[in-house]
């Protein structure tokens, strides 16, 4: 009995020897690209990047440049080295503006690039040399707005403005009010333009708004 008991005894040795012969030894296993970029970045290798949405502001409108003059604007007239002469001058009534030595000069349908060239031609006839000449708009001729809007009237014109925002400063619509769609007239100096047009439509200076009354 003795003799079988060592029998089975050697047996069920040499089968837990040979199981554990067989178990695998511990594998080193190389990391996944993918995961290791996750590692080092905070994102998978093969993930695209959120997309990015830019938002770009309008540039404001400005009118220094190609913008005409006409009675009502305020401009300031920089002549470089004659302090004298530097100041602030209105466009009258009749298109001009009145400065010492050179008396009145049109301006009128003239730019202010323009008009500081015509200054400085006049400035050379016989009072400055070499005169040096700037004209900045300093403050634009107003805008009227007339028909069915609280307080209807002549209003400072504001650059960028837009139909909806010359509504407000009038105090906004009148109850009989069209509300969608306003009649503009616009002079350049070609003339007089006239058209019928949304409330997001831009303005200029010395625009004529006129908001119509509905029918029903």
């Amino acid at each position: 009995m003795r003799a079988v008991r060592g029998v089975i005894l050697c047996l069920l040795t040499a089968l837990a020897l040979a199981g554990c012969m067989r178990r695998s030894a511990p594998v080193a296993v190389a990391q996944p690209q993918a995961d290791l970029d996750a590692m080092a970045y905070g994102q998978s290798h093969g993930t695209a990047p959120a997309p990015v949405t830019l938002a770009y502001a309008p540039e404001p409108v400005r009118y220094d440049t190609a913008y005409h003059l006409d009675a009502g604007d305020r401009l300031r007239v920089v002549i470089y080295g004659q302090e004298g002469l530097t100041n602030t001058y209105a466009i009258d009534a009749g298109g001009s503006i009145t400065m010492p030595l050179i008396g009145s000069v049109p301006a009128r349908g003239r730019t202010p690039a323009g008009l500081a060239a015509a200054i400085a031609a006049r400035l050379r006839n016989g009072f400055i040399r070499e005169p040096s000449v700037a004209v900045e708009v300093e403050a634009y001729r107003p805008f009227f707005i007339l028909g069915e809007v609280a307080a209807p009237g002549q209003y400072p014109y504001v650059p960028n403005m837009t139909v909806e925002s010359a509504v407000a400063i009038a105090g906004g619509f009148s109850p009989r009010a069209l509300r969608d769609r306003v009649t503009i007239t616009h002079n350049d100096p070609a003339g007089s333009i006239r058209t019928v047009a949304p409330l997001g439509t831009a303005l200029s200076p010395g625009d004529t708004v006129l908001v119509g009354e509905r029918w029903f």
